[in-house]
């Protein structure tokens, strides 16, 4: 009977660590919100309409397709989703197209309530962490572009080293110029907010980040309070700011460190 209590005080001690991210080790579990097993990661690459060529380039060199698929999710936890929004005019041809794709390859996750447009990719980019959040339950998150090509075992042995750490950022971090000119290519509407040196704050690089469990509960939680800017980099590096969260350069996620890195250019 002891024993009994004891194993149930420690389940509900594990099962409230856990809800907090404070995530010992992945253990490939059943997920209580996604069938199949707990996710080490859960990837989402970033593409839009008429970029079918993109994700099929992306298919033929590291993402699996159909059962192999399956393989990385349930072997590796690793999952992968194509992410794109909903057309302006709902059901259109671009709607169609995305939707008959999903169906042959199964890899997208399709983000009913946002619009898809290239101006809005970091409002995409915050609807797709809350949604992943509230769909998988993984210990990381990691938001990629369509053009970038992912070496998953090193992405793998990446991860082991930061279990100890519950709220982790991990990116190539920079900073970078702020533009005010409304003319240029990456205008910043909110420039001025950025003081008179017209500096961002150091944030991890748009092309592949990776944030802990706990990060997304939190963007899925206060979506609606986030504040985005120009980027979505930098949208995502300014909610960090004020949270107690371990900011982690990491130089494998650097494009230029490849071949030793996790990823490239495509």
């Amino acid at each position: 009977m002891q024993q009994g209590k004891r194993l149930a005080s420690l389940e509900m001690e594990l099962a409230a660590a856990k809800h907090k991210g404070f995530v010992g080790k992945y253990t490939p579990e059943t997920n209580g919100t996604h069938s199949g097993k707990k996710p080490l990661i859960v990837i989402g690459i970033m593409s839009s309409f008429g970029r079918k060529n993109y994700r099929d380039a992306v298919r033929k060199s590291w993402l699996p397709t159909g059962s192999m698929l399956k393989k990385l999710e349930e072997e590796k936890g690793i999952v992968v989703r194509f992410v794109v929004g909903r057309s302006a005019n709902r059901g259109d041809t671009f709607d169609r197209e995305i939707d008959d794709e999903n169906r042959s390859t199964k890899d997208f996750l399709i983000l009913d309530d946002h619009i898809e447009s290239d101006e809005e990719l970091p409002k995409k980019t915050k609807s797709f962490f809350a949604n992943a959040a509230e769909t998988f339950n993984a210990a990381f998150y990691a938001k990629v572009n369509d053009d970038i090509y992912i070496n998953v075992d090193t992405l793998s042995a990446m991860l082991e080293t930061h279990w100890d750490r519950p709220r982790v950022y991990i990116g190539c971090m920079k900073s970078g110029e702020v533009f005010s000119d409304l003319t240029h290519k990456w205008y910043e509407s909110d420039w001025w907010k950025f003081g008179d040196g017209k500096s961002y704050f150091r944030h991890a690089s748009g092309e592949m980040f990776v944030i802990s469990r706990a990060i997304a509960q939190f963007i899925s939680i206060n979506k609606s309070a986030l504040r985005t800017y120009a980027h979505d980099d930098v949208s995502v590096g300014s909610w960090m700011i004020g949270l107690a969260v371990n900011h982690v350069n990491e130089a494998k996620l650097c494009c230029s460190s490849w071949p030793s890195g996790l990823i490239r250019n495509g």
